[in-house]
């Protein structure tokens, strides 16, 4: 099973770093992963994307994801800009980061398939203490999709932040337990 993932952000929210977590979790799982970004000389606060790939084969296509299973949106002001949903995958889920219900977001931004929601800022700044969405919103796709183990993606976390994943962690499992889908 070969699971594709789109991370849409901004310079400095961390969307490649949550698509490096995720791959490093599959492996860890000894499964293959692989993450990369999508990005050229933008500067802090541009949109950019970033990639990440979950297998049980080795992994050989190098390109960019055009076909998500899941895309994880850091930032909502994102959907004004970008679509998202381009190339979604027909079963593929929007994981967004608000406080609107799936079903206002669907309806807004004529979002089509699955979508899930979760106040990933609220979260992260109450928890972690800083704006920064991205293990948060790991946490919204674990909630979504089950794609690795809760365990595996908190030792990434671990070996990546040290002593600040802690809360980075907290701030996933809450995601996990308040995430909210469109679908049953």
């Amino acid at each position: 099973m070969l699971y594709e993932i789109r991370f849409h952000g901004r310079g400095g929210q961390g969307a490649v770093t949550s698509a490096e977590l995720l791959a490093q979790a599959a492996i860890a799982e000894g499964r293959f992963g692989q993450a990369f970004p999508s990005f050229g000389p933008e500067r802090r606060g541009a949109p950019v994307m970033a990639f990440a790939r979950v297998s049980d084969e080795r992994i050989r296509n190098r390109s960019a994801v055009y076909h998500p299973n899941a895309v994880l949106v850091l930032d909502p002001s994102l959907l004004k800009m970008v679509d998202v949903g381009k190339g979604l995958a027909k079963d593929g889920v929007i994981i967004i980061n608000s406080a609107n219900s799936p079903q206002d977001l669907q309806k807004e931004y004529s979002l089509a398939g699955k979508v899930a929601s979760v106040d990933a800022l609220t979260i992260a700044t109450t928890i972690i203490g800083r704006p920064i969405t991205n293990t948060t919103m790991l946490g919204a796709l674990l909630a979504a999709t089950k794609l690795v183990e809760i365990g595996r993606l908190e030792e990434a976390t671990t070996n990546r932040f040290g002593p600040l994943a802690k809360r980075n962690i907290l701030a996933m499992r809450k995601a996990i337990e308040t995430t909210a889908f469109g679908w049953s």
